[in-house]
């Protein structure tokens, strides 16, 4: 399959649904065939923007399409998967993998007895800024990260840590690369039953600690993230996709200029201007669309076996594993 051009399909007609489609459809390696949803007239409609097939049942698919993309309600994610995996359909299935980590493992264990590429959808990991800062390749030692905005009035199948925490946790556990070791949180339920606003406090084994706060309640939205390493520290926006590194090669003269200065008696700190005396580099931040990144590396994976999407299943799955460790101490920290 590696020269040949892969026929894809989008599962739901609804906004994601959409964008995907859109971006399958621009992809000179992809040849979308079919979008399918059960309400046809959601199928029709975005079937014939982009010359495809209209269909309302997944299993009308199978041997017309190589790959997929599930763009449906979490709650459906297993029972659409299962209908493509067992029959070695490649697919992309948008976060959260499912609805809670027992669904994720059975998902994760069908990808690997059938031998199919499996990928989530945490286009968010192939935000420019976090390409950026992977290829930094730092071992971070404290990382704060805080997702918050006005109520988005969708996604009310799942509470705040699936659909927006979710993102920084899987975001997170990449850098961080090493096994939880204990979670505190406290969420509150404002508008529905399921938490509206979270703060959790993450420790790996590493030593590594992570401080994660997510909101669908706020005032504004902002999506930011601190990173705190020996060898540097970062300070990123991810919905203006800049940042800052202050790297520690090139500011040793800085902590040696302080030490001689602190202790001399005509020394005035506040004379100090402490950006001036700083090595701070803009984060190298390449413009690309997460989405269409997210899907070029998933069907490269379909294409090129030994190639692995961006986000593997084991690594949706990990992030869904960590998630419901939140939501238990939520549940403990339970307010009256």
């Amino acid at each position: 399959m590696a020269n040949s051009t892969i026929r894809t399909a989008v599962v739901g007609a609804g906004k994601m649904g959409e964008i995907h489609a859109k971006v399958y459809d621009q992809m000179p390696q992809s040849d979308l065939v079919a979008v399918v949803d059960i309400d046809s007239t959601k199928a029709d409609r975005l079937a014939e923007r982009y010359g495809a097939e209209a269909y309302v049942n997944c299993a009308d698919l199978l041997g017309k399409v190589d790959a997929v993309t599930i763009a449906t309600p979490t709650v459906t994610h297993l029972k659409l998967a299962e209908v493509f995996i067992a029959n070695k359909v490649a697919a992309m299935i948008e976060k959260p993998l499912a609805s809670d980590v027992k669904q994720g493992r059975r998902i994760v264990g069908l990808a690997r007895k059938n031998k199919t590429v499996v990928a989530v959808g945490h286009s968010e990991r192939c935000n420019p800024v976090v390409q950026a800062i992977k290829r930094l390749n730092i071992e971070p030692k404290f990382i704060e990260a805080s997702r918050i905005s006005p109520y988005p009035f969708r996604s009310t199948d799942i509470g705040v840590v699936l659909d927006v925490m979710i993102h920084d946790i899987d975001i997170i556990l990449s850098l961080a690369a090493s096994k939880v070791k204990k979670v505190d949180a406290v969420g509150v339920s404002v508008i529905d039953e399921k938490e509206d606003i979270c703060n959790a406090r993450i420790v790996f084994e590493s030593g590594c600690i992570a401080n994660i706060t997510a909101s669908r309640l706020a005032l504004k939205t902002e999506r930011k993230v601190r990173v705190f390493s020996r060898q540097a520290y970062l300070s990123v926006d991810y919905l203006k996709k800049s940042g800052i590194v202050i790297k520690s090669g090139p500011n040793i003269d800085v902590v040696k200029w302080i030490r001689e200065h602190r202790e001399r008696k005509d020394f005035n700190p506040l004379a100090v201007n402490w950006p001036d005396l700083l090595h701070i580099e803009q984060l190298d931040v390449d413009d690309k669309e997460p989405l269409r990144l997210e899907q070029e590396v998933f069907l490269g994976a379909v294409a090129d076996r030994s190639l692995a999407p961006e986000v593997s299943a084991e690594e949706g799955l990990a992030a869904m594993e960590c998630a419901g460790k939140i939501l238990a101490s939520v549940k403990k920290h339970k307010w009256d």
